[in-house]
């Protein structure tokens, strides 16, 4: 090259790039300042427990019966409304 300042200026694009990513990487993450949940914080765990009202309703063993109570899966005209030519709703 003829010009010795060429050089300069054509390296100086992917070293502005590389520190500009870097720059913005460090900005974003700030990795240095972020908060160490596991480390830094103490949980005092204690036994669950249930409300004075809490009373058990029912209960299910097995899977015999595969359906919801109540369910209309089968009748299709429940669930379906027709829609009359003309009908806005």
């Amino acid at each position: 090259m003829s010009d010795d300042g060429s050089l300069f200026w054509l390296l100086l694009g992917p070293a502005g790039g590389a520190g500009f990513y870097w720059a913005m990487y460090r900005y974003y993450r700030n990795t240095d300042k972020s908060h160490d949940f596991e480390h830094e914080t103490a949980v005092n765990a204690q036994p669950v427990e249930g409300m004075e009202d809490d009373r058990k309703i029912r209960e299910i063993k097995g899977t015999s019966n595969s359906r919801a109570e109540g369910d209309n899966v089968k009748e299709y005209r429940k669930r379906v409304k027709r829609v009359q030519a003309g009908d806005s709703s």
